[in-house]
């Protein structure tokens, strides 16, 4: 059982079952604590996220969380700050607090959105501040968070927006393996490989559950669109094929075999 750490106001006591930041006298954040937690809250993979958030200690919690999830991120402090950093490109999603100094969160998305800026954006707010929560929609928000929140809410409401917004994750990274739906192209450590219709369709289905596992059954059905006998070797023929088009040529050891369960993309390699 791993022990968590409560921290609050200066004193510092351990508990167990979950790790915890003070937000306030009695509001606690709970974070999980082992890789394997964190990553079972299920976000897609390589998404760049930015956390506006001016309690230094709750950012950097968040943006740990998310990389420790199999995305990167990057925190900033205050309003002018998260406004430069949301207009950069390569932000995918915004978690911004609706307190901000020099700019708050309804006013940095509005302005974003003025901006025709849609990158999708939660916003943090406070219990029972209603009237934050629909300035805050009404400006362009996707969604909202009241604090406390639970990690695994966080990244509930994050999956929602990828949801309704395709464009969200729409290139598929796992470490130094990338993968386009849209362009059907794929690339590892920066070279692009030569992949077959349905190699590519197999790659895809793992990368979208990258650290899960992926039953024989669901890739017959998906990649092969029923077409495959369930009896068949055709899902084992393609792997190997994979396994010597994404790993062989790069030392790597990416696709885990679960005798008599399925396959698994390693997020680690």
């Amino acid at each position: 059982m791993a022990a968590l750490m409560a921290v609050e106001a200066g004193c510092c006591r351990e508990a167990t079952h979950a790790r915890e930041v003070a937000l306030t006298d009695h509001e606690a954040l709970a974070v999980p604590w082992s890789a394997g937690e964190l990553a079972s809250a299920g976000l897609l993979f390589g998404v760049h996220f930015l956390v506006v958030e001016d309690e230094v200690r709750l950012a950097d919690l968040i943006v740990q969380y998310l990389r420790e999830s199999g995305h990167t991120a990057e925190g900033c402090y205050d309003g002018p700050s998260g406004l430069d950093a949301a207009r950069d490109p390569r932000v995918d999603a915004v978690v911004m607090d609706v307190m901000l100094p020099g700019m708050d969160g309804v006013e940095v998305c509005r302005t974003l959105r003025r901006e025709a800026n849609d990158v999708p954006l939660v916003l943090l707010t406070a219990r029972g501040a209603i009237t934050e929560r629909v300035a805050g929609l009404d400006a362009g928000a996707d969604d909202y968070l009241v604090k406390p929140f639970a990690l695994e809410e966080l990244s509930a409401r994050l999956r929602a927006i990828s949801r309704r917004r395709p464009a969200l994750g729409a290139r598929l990274e796992v470490g130094d393996l990338v993968l386009d739906p849209d362009e059907r192209r794929a690339w590892r450590a920066g070279i692009e490989l030569d992949l077959s219709r349905r190699e590519f369709a197999v790659l895809e289905i793992l990368m979208e559950n990258a650290g899960w596992v992926v039953s024989r059954t669901r890739l017959l059905e998906e990649a092969w669109d029923g077409e495959a006998d369930l009896t068949s070797n055709s899902v084992d023929v393609h792997i190997s094929k994979l396994r010597a088009k994404i790993d062989k040529p790069f030392g790597r050891d990416t696709i885990t075999t679960l005798r008599g369960t399925g396959y698994r993309l390693e997020t680690r390699t």
